[in-house]
């Protein structure tokens, strides 16, 4: 069906987050009668309601005046050592995996790993979309040290993967605070657009990026709400699992249950 895609071996929209349908009964077996184990639909996109999922939104700049002292301090010693820049997609492929590679190893996460065939099919999902990218420069020795991919919609923008060599988190330059300082001007200020987003709620609870933007970047959850369809025998087991989901320590079922217990409004 249109305007779905499968990801590790679910349906999710791949549209604008407040774009985002709610699907009918007839619309979810297609997609399943074509492939795939689940299908996530979220919608009623920045609803009055408090849920249990939400995509992590910014949708307005006010500069470095609705910063904290301590954030203030950190973007501008980071945009005095880093210059922040829109690149081009040859030099995200030709320097960007060893970089990328760091970055997850330094995650330590089991589920995500970084290889080659893996940084590959990143890259051909990424010409297949409308994706913007970002470089990050050490200003003394003009390395290339970091980059962020971000996919672009008519008027909202999401902040995709990102890969910064770790030693730069240590050595006084923070690279995060400059790059999504000067990205949320540049798409809130300068180009309008409706709002950026980090995406969605995180089910792998693998970074702790999402309440980092919350606490130094005033970035809000817009609720909405999540629905998610299995396959009857995938059904079965989620129901079977899903009172053990606490003491299960496999990644993927473990991102499974997550999503379960948030569309019972149990987490």
């Amino acid at each position: 069906m249109d305007g779905f895609y499968l990801y590790r071996k679910a349906w999710r929209f791949d549209g604008a987050p407040h774009e985002e349908p709610q699907l009918t009964k007839q619309q979810r077996k297609a997609l399943l009668k074509q492939s795939g184990l689940m299908v996530r639909n979220t919608f009623d996109f920045d609803c009055r309601e408090e849920t249990c999922f939400w995509n992590l939104i910014k949708d307005r700049f006010g500069g470095m005046e609705e910063l904290d002292s301590n954030t203030r301090n950190r973007v501008t010693k980071s945009l005095n050592k880093l210059i922040f820049n829109r690149i081009d997609f040859a030099l995200v492929k030709t320097e960007g995996y060893p970089i990328l590679k760091a970055t997850f190893d330094d995650y330590a996460t089991v589920d995500r790993p970084m290889n080659p065939d893996v940084f590959e099919e990143y890259l051909r999902h990424c010409q297949s979309k409308d994706y913007e990218y970002w470089g990050v420069f050490d200003k003394n020795t003009n390395a290339f040290i970091g980059f962020c991919a971000n996919r672009l919609w008519e008027d909202a923008a999401e902040y995709g993967i990102i890969g910064i060599w770790p030693q730069y988190k240590h050595n006084g330059s923070f690279p995060y605070y400059g790059l999504f300082y000067t990205m949320n001007q540049y798409y809130l200020q300068e180009k309008g657009f409706r709002y950026v987003t980090d995406g969605s709620r995180s089910i792998t609870e693998h970074s702790n990026i999402q309440p980092f933007l919350e606490e130094k970047f005033h970035f809000r959850k817009a609720y909405c709400r999540l629905a998610v369809h299995y396959r009857w025998w995938m059904k079965i087991a989620v129901k079977v699992l899903y009172p053990f989901r606490k003491t299960i320590t496999l990644p993927r079922v473990k991102a499974i249950l997550n999503m379960e217990a948030m569309q019972r409004g149990e987490q």
